[in-house]
């Protein structure tokens, strides 16, 4: 699928609500996310869009060992914000760092649509490629929009195809991605089945022993989950509870499912 179209839809989306957050005199607390404010989440989504173009724009071959400062390009007024690594910040939301966030982005999309998706670059996936990025940072994009949004109003779905899209990577890349860096367990054969009510997606991924086996088709599983494809997504991406979706099955195996795939 095209991602670009995606990932400035969701950039916008996300300013509109750090713009939204800004009007407040203290910066919302990001339920879905309770260690940040919106100031905190408008900081880390700037720095990675920043780490994320220098590694494109540099074709790095190796993972950089810090972005420099210049290149994070902080704006000095940043009253309310503590800045990386103080969070929660409950300072009113800096207007100067929503700016700053708005520039990184745009680079960032610069960047995409300079570079050819199949260019080699780092990535922490054996997916080497330009365009590893602009999927994953689309789908981060989406799910910190979904965040900032539930901090200031309701938080609008994911859309149906970006979303559907979202539960493939999950599977295929952040699940066995997260139990490499966790040291998750071996599978015993669970088997979770994730089914699309607006549309044709039908999932099953099987855990045996260090694998991680994804069947597209609609196999049975031990446990089933039924639900539109933003909901599908945002479980996974554990930003709501099983309850907002229909369950069948066992709920111990349901249960282990973030057991096998550890948060990171």
């Amino acid at each position: 699928m095209d991602h670009l179209p995606h990932f400035r839809r969701e950039i916008l989306a996300f300013e509109t609500a750090a713009r939204k957050a800004a009007e407040a005199g203290t910066a919302p607390i990001v339920p879905s996310c309770p260690e940040w404010s919106v100031s905190d989440l408008v900081g880390h989504l700037g720095w990675v869009h920043r780490f994320v173009a220098h590694i494109i724009t540099e074709r790095l071959q190796e993972p950089p060992q810090a972005l420099d400062p210049e290149l994070l390009d902080l704006p000095p007024d940043l009253r309310g914000w503590q800045g990386p690594g103080q969070e929660p910040t409950p300072g009113p939301v800096p207007r100067s760092l929503i700016e700053w966030f708005g520039s990184g982005a745009f680079a960032l999309e610069s960047a995409f649509r300079k570079t050819g998706q199949d260019e080699r670059v780092w990535t922490w996936s054996r997916d080497r490629t330009t365009g590893f990025w602009l999927r994953m940072q689309t789908i981060e994009a989406a799910v910190h929009r979904w965040d900032a949004e539930g901090a200031v109003g309701t938080a609008q779905p994911v859309e149906a195809d970006l979303a559907a899209d979202a539960v493939v990577q999950s599977l295929t890349v952040m699940a066995p991605y997260r139990r490499t860096v966790k040291q998750a367990p071996p599978g015993s054969g669970e088997r979770f089945r994730f089914r699309q009510i607006d549309g044709a997606g039908d999932w099953t991924v099987a855990f045996n022993g260090d694998d991680v086996l994804l069947v597209e088709g609609g196999e049975p599983g031990d446990v089933e989950l039924t639900g539109t494809a933003s909901d599908l997504m945002l479980f996974l991406w554990q930003r709501i509870p099983p309850e907002r979706l229909e369950v069948k099955g066992e709920r111990e195996v349901l249960d282990r499912y973030f057991t096998l795939v550890p948060p990171v």
